[in-house]
């Protein structure tokens, strides 16, 4: 995710509060949810990674395989708790919820603030543009060599690809989600705004005058980077990170996540054998 988006410094904001650890080696969280029956999600409402539908109902593909994983390990109702992206590891590490279920990127900035499960998924980057793309912007680097408006969503790792590749930060304008920037692309405040592949390819299939670029991997220390995206967890819950890693190997094994992921937009592609140990390391 952008959303859900990687390096994520603005994600982890003011994320000094950490959780009170629990006297239980790897934590007891798993013990106290099973007996209260329901986990808390915290959520970004972005599509289609974790959101509240039409209906009022949460789903996407975080919480989906939330609540298949937590029934397993004995917990059988997830509560949402929206938020926006940014506020996520700050929620999470002031016990505003249990997990982090955004399909949240796996980087070294977030892993010194939580711990997290290994990636449910790969992904690439994509940029909203007008249609016919008129500037041609097709790279970060493109971005900066064409002076273009660049924005994107709070907290997302696309801030750091386009400083890294020579954009000014204090010129990026920030909004809350892909929402927000497609809005800013086509009211023309922005000339392009980055995220996920699969959150502008969705953003996008109803607006008549913008368009999502074909995916790309943005380079990291100059070569493309693949970001992975996962669920996290306070760093004292180590127990029930890997009682969740557990089943998600299994799953992984069956082929039970694509078919989960897939109504989501997620295909072959996206599944990956990453671990969240080499995304920490960057």
């Amino acid at each position: 995710m952008g959303g859900v988006a990687a390096f994520g410094v603005l994600g982890a904001a003011g994320c000094s509060r950490v959780a009170t650890a629990s006297t239980t080696r790897g934590g007891d969280l798993l013990g106290r949810l099973k007996a209260q029956g329901v986990v808390r999600l915290g959520i970004a409402g972005e599509i289609p990674f974790g959101y509240i539908d039409r209906n009022g109902d949460l789903t996407g593909e975080a919480p989906e395989l939330a609540k298949v994983i937590f029934r397993r390990l004995g917990v059988d109702r997830v509560q949402p708790v929206p938020t926006e992206f940014g506020s996520l590891i700050p929620g999470l590490n002031s016990q505003q919820f249990d997990v982090v279920s955004a399909g949240m990127y796996i980087n070294p900035e977030r892993c010194r603030q939580v711990v997290f499960s290994d990636p449910d998924y790969q992904m690439l980057d994509s940029f909203i543009v007008r249609k016919g793309n008129p500037k041609g912007l097709h790279t970060y680097r493109d971005v900066v060599e064409k002076k273009a408006k660049f924005a994107t969503g709070t907290g997302y790792a696309e801030i750091e690809y386009a400083v890294a590749a020579g954009y000014r930060q204090s010129d990026i304008l920030i909004v809350p989600d892909q929402v927000a920037g497609l809005n800013a692309v086509e009211a023309g405040r922005a000339d392009v705004f980055a995220g996920t592949a699969l959150t502008t390819r969705e953003v996008v299939k109803k607006s008549r005058t913008a368009e999502a670029t074909e995916p790309f991997a943005p380079l990291v220390k100059g070569r493309p980077h693949v970001d992975g995206g996962g669920f996290a967890f306070r760093p004292t819950e180590t127990g029930l990170r890997d009682a969740f890693n557990a089943e998600l190997k299994k799953m992984k094994e069956s082929g039970e996540l694509l078919r989960i992921l897939r109504p989501f937009g997620f295909t072959r592609a996206e599944m990956t054998d990453m671990t969240a140990k080499e995304l920490c390391r960057g």
